[in-house]
């Protein structure tokens, strides 16, 4: 199918899933993570993955390959990602507040389907089900418009999972998939007014600037991570430790990974020296993938690294690296992280409650942690099942996009005969 058609079958499906219940709606997802955990079906993913891995291999990175990689596994927790979604509470005529006027008119603002939500996205198949899922509870349907390293074993995925919409009796392009990898579908997406209600980019910064700045249809901003932990003078230096490696080395190449290191100046020369050795030689004895250190003037006066260039600071990197920043206070970590940040997620190390509040209170990030890992920026850690994608604007949606966010409202009022002003009123104020 033309991305043009793709559309049209997009907007024709949205109605039907605007008026099915929430027992269909969920009914189709109960049949999607069955059809993903279908031997057969798993075989012909991994298959198409596998021919997306040998046409990847040399031209992008081991941690980038690592997000394309698809195991058992992976397709099983793809699968549990889908039920989760499907047991979560219908955001579909919801009603957000309802008020009761003098005149006996009761008004209900309604939670409401976006309509047809559009995906853009790279390399991560998973993303495949998530928006499918996400979009499907939602009453939304959506388009998906993916790499083309992962285009093979994203189309194997939307097979599958149309397999389950077929079977609940709702429309099979209620998940669309793009057929064209190469940037005029891109562009046809981020000006397909009337067709498409919500755009959301997933993927680096290059893609979401060029989608915030062509987009001629509503768009969220989302995403590229350049997260930060502070680790102040009050901090338990052991678990310190523990969540940096853990925020930058458990998985480099997410958007919710830790990008630079703040130590307070009177812990940097203890801290950095257990840093070094921890993100080095411990993971190297136990071997794992070291973490390269980009070190600020101040941190390479105490360890041995490699010298932070002018760019370290603003850069998401997405690989075992880590910028490195002595400050004399969380004053000037809050400083540093507004001039540096995405928006997207900061926390501070501190035993000192003064500190934290200071710190969450002044950091303007989507999510701000006090003594725990950055890498919990996500919709199945934050109980929404899984997310749409991280948006780093103000405007709409914040964080992680999870069912609430992929629906609007409209007001429903309902009347008993009611009827307002004469024509008088009207003359002096048409708009009234």
């Amino acid at each position: 199918m033309t991305t043009q058609q793709i559309l049209e079958a997009a907007r024709s499906a949205k109605s039907a899933l605007a008026l099915a219940d929430n027992a269909a709606r969920s009914t189709a997802l109960l049949g999607m993570a069955d059809a993903l955990c279908d031997a057969q079906n798993q075989s012909a993913i991994l298959a198409a993955n596998a021919e997306d891995m040998a046409a990847a291999k040399g031209h992008i990175s081991d941690v980038m390959l690592d997000r394309l990689a698809l195991t058992v596994p992976r397709i099983e927790a793809m699968a549990q990602g889908i039920r989760e979604v499907a047991a979560l509470p219908d955001p579909v005529g919801r009603v957000l507040n309802r008020v009761e006027r003098p005149n006996g008119l009761v008004i209900e603002k309604t939670a409401v389907p976006m309509g047809v939500i559009a995906i853009i996205y790279e390399s991560r198949p998973n993303v495949t089900s998530d928006a499918a899922a996400l979009a499907i509870k939602s009453g939304n349907a959506c388009i998906l418009r993916c790499g083309k390293e992962a285009w093979r074993s994203a189309n194997a995925i939307v097979t599958v999972l149309r397999q389950g919409l077929k079977k609940a009796g709702l429309p099979e392009t209620s998940v669309c998939l793009i057929e064209d990898t190469t940037h005029a579908s891109a562009n046809a997406l981020m000006t397909a007014v009337g067709y498409v209600d919500l755009l959301i980019p997933r993927g680096g910064a290059g893609l979401i600037r060029a989608c915030v700045e062509n987009a001629k249809v509503p768009c969220i901003q989302t995403g590229t991570g350049i997260c930060h932990i502070y680790v102040d003078d009050t901090a338990d230096l052991s678990k310190a430790l523990d969540i940096i490696e853990n925020a930058k080395a458990s998985r480099p190449s997410v958007c919710n990974a830790e990008e630079v290191c703040l130590v307070h100046s009177a812990i940097a020369g203890e801290f950095l020296s257990r840093l070094a050795q921890r993100l080095g030689p411990d993971r190297i004895a136990k071997d794992l993938h070291p973490v390269e250190l980009r070190l600020d003037k101040r941190a390479a006066a105490i360890i041995a690294g490699t010298p932070a260039g002018v760019k370290d600071f603003d850069t998401e990197f997405l690989d075992y690296i880590l910028a490195v920043k002595v400050v004399d206070s969380v004053e000037e970590a809050i400083d540093h992280i507004a001039r540096h940040s995405t928006g997207h997620s900061e926390a501070i190390l501190t035993r000192t409650q003064a500190h934290a509040d200071l710190f969450t209170a002044a950091v303007d990030s989507a999510a701000v942690y006090v003594n725990c890992s950055t890498r919990f920026t996500d919709g199945g850690e934050f109980g929404l099942g899984c997310e749409m994608g991280i948006s780093t604007q103000k405007l709409h949606a914040r964080g992680p996009m999870g069912l609430a966010e992929l629906c609007s409202y409209k007001y429903i009022i309902h009347g008993s005969g009611q009827t307002r002003g004469g024509s008088a009123a009207k003359l002096q104020n048409p708009c009234n």
